[in-house]
């Protein structure tokens, strides 16, 4: 079924194929144009299955979710050693892999309480589905307006929040980097709250291994404390990370999002 929508996506309804192109030969100008082709059909198919993937969640049982989705066996024991440190901790990641799955397998492990910030959706049907998909195996979602005060209220449980990083915000009111080879307005949003409730800030990656399968990694090294950055140093320092990630697999990040939309005056 995935493969038959490819085909309609992707040859038939060309799916903002002019945006995913471009935003793929600005990021590596260095590959010519089939390089950057392949890779747009890769990650069409990429797209497509995980379209089918996370509906897939409404039905998936607990042993099956874990068996597509795992954590690796050393960032397992990150993970374990922060929950019996009574850590609560903020997670950072991008719309790579398969981020849904990503915290259905982090609640299933159970070793913190996980709360994912998200924006509601206009359509209240699609919204209410999916809360009901982010939701089945224990995930508590907090709408993007409420982040600091929700924080505030849970500040006594073991809590792991987790933002995705990668999204776009108002270019005046954000913080501008190199990401991707071009002029970028980022979020400092997990940062700044990171700083105000001394929480330590771990980037995920999602990666993965083939299809239909993911594993959550987190490295040592990506185990962050705002108190050793200056200003806006934190949030570079996670967005890097992520196009390291996106360089080693790029046909599974979001490319039909319109990320570059903003210019930096």
């Amino acid at each position: 079924m995935s493969y038959l929508f490819y085909l309609v996506l992707y040859y038939v309804f060309g799916y903002r194929k002019k945006v995913v192109f471009e935003n793929l030969s600005n990021s590596f100008p260095q590959k010519n144009e089939a390089e950057i082709k392949q890779i747009a059909k890769e990650f069409y198919h990429y797209f497509c299955d995980l379209i089918f993937e996370s509906f897939k969640t409404l039905t998936i049982d607990k042993k099956s979710m874990l068996q597509h989705c795992s954590i690796d066996d050393k960032s397992l024991v990150l993970f374990k050693k922060l929950a019996e440190q009574n850590q609560s901790i903020l997670l950072v990641l991008g719309h790579k892999g398969n981020w849904e799955w990503a915290g259905n397998t982090f609640s299933l492990l159970g070793l913190h309480q996980l709360y994912v910030i998200y924006h509601p959706l206009g359509n209240e049907y699609f919204d209410s589905l999916m809360y009901k998909m982010r939701t089945r195996f224990g995930t508590r979602l907090i709408p993007m307006k409420d982040t600091f005060k929700e924080m505030v209220k849970h500040r006594n449980e073991l809590t792991a929040t987790a933002f995705i990083a990668d999204q776009t915000p108002q270019p005046d009111t954000a913080h501008w980097m190199r990401f991707l080879n071009q002029e970028t307005p980022v979020y400092l949003g997990a940062e700044k709250i990171a700083t105000k409730m001394n929480r330590l800030v771990l980037f995920v990656s999602v990666e993965r291994i083939k299809r239909g399968y993911y594993v959550i990694k987190l490295d040592e090294n990506n185990i962050m404390n705002p108190a050793d950055f200056d200003a806006g140093g934190l949030t570079e320092a996670h967005t890097k990370r992520l196009e390291e990630d996106i360089e080693q697999q790029p046909e599974t990040w979001l490319w039909t999002h319109r990320r570059w939309k903003h210019k930096r005056n």
